[in-house]
């Protein structure tokens, strides 16, 4: 599958499984939303105390795998390095994730407190 269209479907499709490496190199999935950020990474949201968290601070090495909200219907697998962009500077990818997956503006009283951004690329 092309960049491109690997690109719109994960506009189109915001339900995935992260996979990240545990301390003893075994996998750790977790469900995610997702989307693409302005220059086509791969993008989710998380607080700073989740395992995913931990295991990509020590392993920046992930993989998201992409589907369809019925499940069946394709899908897509990108891997590749995360970023991990902690507050203060996270608060604007915050609130463009939030634009881009929910159409919505970041929610009013919702805490921010260790928000992250997790960018994934071949």
């Amino acid at each position: 599958m092309d960049l491109e269209l690997a690109g719109s479907f994960i506009q189109q499709n915001h339900r995935a499984v992260l996979a990240t490496r545990r301390r003893d190199g075994s996998p750790h999935l977790t469900l995610v939303t997702c989307g693409l950020d302005g220059v086509g990474r791969a993008i989710i949201s998380s607080t700073e105390d989740r395992v995913k968290v931990k295991n990509l601070r020590r392993d920046p090495r992930a993989s998201l795998c992409v589907m369809p909200d019925r499940f069946f219907g394709g899908g897509v697998q990108v891997y590749g390095s995360a970023t991990i962009v902690s507050l203060p500077d996270a608060m604007e990818p915050l609130i463009d994730y939030f634009r881009r997956v929910a159409g919505k503006e970041h929610p009013t009283g919702m805490s921010t407190d260790g928000q992250w951004r997790a960018s994934a690329g071949s």
